[in-house]
């Protein structure tokens, strides 16, 4: 994977949730968006999984031109957009969203915008993006859709679940594992145990992969009015 200075290296995070898509077959046949795409490594796994499309979106333009990079490098089909979030793709629909946000708790709800601590700041709970990608993701879900995404234990794994199944969501964690912490972790450990976020010498942080299945939706023959079906495809309504 080339990397260009200042984009996101891959981790353990992201190789949990490459290898979580893999083994559900989650993408294979699907129209896949990766969100904060970073260098494109969540990307080319669902290409190499069997999407159909792939469209991966980043912030950072280092990010964008080192996907696209390493998507002709391995000869992989990317669309790689510019942008925040979703607003790339707004009024396009997807059958899987893959996502890996900025989850790291932090000192204040600054979110970094010209460092490389935008891709692991995630406000003083980790939450600040995680949440804007929960409140995103159903305009871009076709109805039965899935999303797929990964983050720490610490951001509040049972606020994530509860926030998609507020919206109708079938939510559940689907792959956990123990992830040695890095040197950002290391560094804020003090702050983190601190506010009761770590216990005295913890050195591993869990991480979870939680898959969210949208709301499957019929129209009523006599009218407009959308019904849940919850069955059926991962296909637009007709």
């Amino acid at each position: 994977m080339l990397r260009l200075p200042g984009t996101y290296r891959a981790q353990g995070d992201t190789s949990l949730l490459a290898e979580t898509l893999t083994r559900r077959g989650t993408v294979v046949g699907h129209r896949v968006l990766d969100v904060g795409t970073g260098g494109g490594a969540l990307a080319l796994a669902a290409v190499r999984a069997g999407a159909r499309t792939v469209t991966a979106v980043d912030l950072s333009l280092r990010a964008v031109l080192s996907a696209r990079l390493n998507g002709m490098l391995h000869r992989a089909p990317l669309q790689v957009l510019r942008g925040d979030l979703f607003a790339p793709v707004r009024g396009r629909t997807f059958d899987v969203v893959l996502a890996n946000p900025p989850y790291v708790p932090a000192e204040t709800e600054v979110l970094p915008r010209h460092r490389p601590g935008r891709s692991w700041d995630g406000g003083r709970d980790g939450r600040a993006v995680i949440d804007r990608i929960l409140e995103g993701v159903p305009a871009v879900l076709a109805p039965g859709g899935r999303l797929l995404m990964v983050h720490s234990a610490l951001a509040g794994e049972e606020q994530t679940l509860d926030g998609l199944r507020r919206q109708g969501f079938e939510a559940e964690v689907v792959a956990r594992a123990d992830e040695p912490f890095g040197p950002v972790m290391r560094g804020r450990a003090e702050m983190l145990r601190s506010r009761g976020l770590l216990e005295p010498g913890q050195t591993h942080e869990e991480l979870v992969v939680v898959e969210a299945v949208a709301p499957s939706r019929t129209i009523d023959v006599r009218g407009s009015d959308l019904q849940d079906a919850r069955e059926g495809g991962f296909e637009d309504v007709a």
